[in-house]
């Protein structure tokens, strides 16, 4: 078992409430892909409310901004599913759901196994990776830094509050 996963957020402002019309056909495929995702290779866990899913999180101002995060084995696993399954046809179309988002909607980061992250942590490592760039507190796929022992050791990992229990 690896002693690091990563972990991933990412964000997206809809174009519409969820119950619109034109977001039916994100609305619709939402089952699908979260059950693609429990079964894929490396999969260790999501964000999700006893729904299934993590559309009803709002932890920003905007109503309209969603939250998605998950844990992975590794980058490679996590590549796989969003860039090599069906996910990458509703990336195609995530104009129809999704306005063009001006910041950074993206950033992952290593997690010691076993560690479930917090929408607070979460959002740290996303306005880190904002305001510097990549580094070893948060990164992208094009910029993937391997997970450094000392750099892990000294994150106080007990100030993270876990996600909700769902």
């Amino acid at each position: 078992m690896p002693q690091y996963h990563v972990a991933q957020i990412n964000i997206g402002r809809i174009v519409a409430p969820l119950d619109d019309p034109q977001m039916a056909g994100f609305v619709s495929r939402l089952d699908e892909l979260n059950a693609l995702a429990d079964r894929a290779p490396g999969f260790v866990w999501r964000l999700q409310t006893s729904e299934g899913n993590a559309t009803y999180f709002r932890p920003y101002d905007d109503d309209r901004i969603l939250m998605n995060m998950s844990v992975w084995e590794s980058v490679e696993a996590l590549r796989d599913y969003v860039y090599r399954t069906v996910h990458s046809e509703l990336l195609r179309q995530r104009h129809e759901w999704f306005a063009k988002f001006a910041g950074t909607y993206l950033a992952l980061w290593w997690v010691p196994a076993g560690h479930i992250p917090g929408i607070d942590e979460a959002k740290k490592r996303l306005a880190h990776l904002e305001a510097h760039g990549p580094t070893q507190f948060a990164f992208t796929f094009k910029s993937v830094f391997p997970p450094d022992e000392s750099f892990q050791r000294a994150i106080d990992w007990s100030s993270f509050q876990p996600c909700p229990a769902t």
